[in-house]
């Protein structure tokens, strides 16, 4: 959304993926395989049925994981990290650093996107209405 907000990206860009790009748990992105999603569709899949290639297809769009890693630190979160890609980022090794955050950095963060002017006003109810 901050890029909606940027002028960088179009929630309404359709985005089309192959059967190669689905991966474990896609229940909406494996429906539309022939005709492709929207960025605003594959936001609201990722957000409200946790679907793990439409995560991933945005992923992409900001530049992977290193990428919202970099997001996250322009906008004062420096706990957070992602490392991998779906479904590999779900491995959860005692001791390993990599795709981690903190209850308490996910919550400052998500308050930051939601009520201060890191997303305009229209973005911050988009992203309100796909979480609630």
């Amino acid at each position: 959304l901050a890029r909606v907000d940027a002028g960088d990206e179009q929630l309404e860009r359709k985005i089309h993926y192959r059967q190669q790009d689905l991966v474990d748990y896609s229940p909406v992105s494996e429906k539309h395989l022939a005709d492709g999603m929207t960025v605003g569709e594959l936001c609201a899949a990722a957000i409200t049925m946790s679907d793990n290639s439409a995560a991933n297809l945005l992923l992409a769009t900001v530049g992977g994981p290193a990428g919202l890693t970099a997001f996250l630190r322009q906008i004062g979160d420096n706990v957070t990290r992602l490392d991998r890609w779906e479904t590999e980022l779900n491995e959860a090794l005692p001791g390993d650093a990599r795709d981690t955050t903190t209850p308490a950095s996910m919550a400052a963060t998500l308050r930051k996107l939601l009520t201060s002017q890191r997303l305009s006003a229209r973005s911050q109810r988009q992203l309100l209405q796909w979480m609630v």
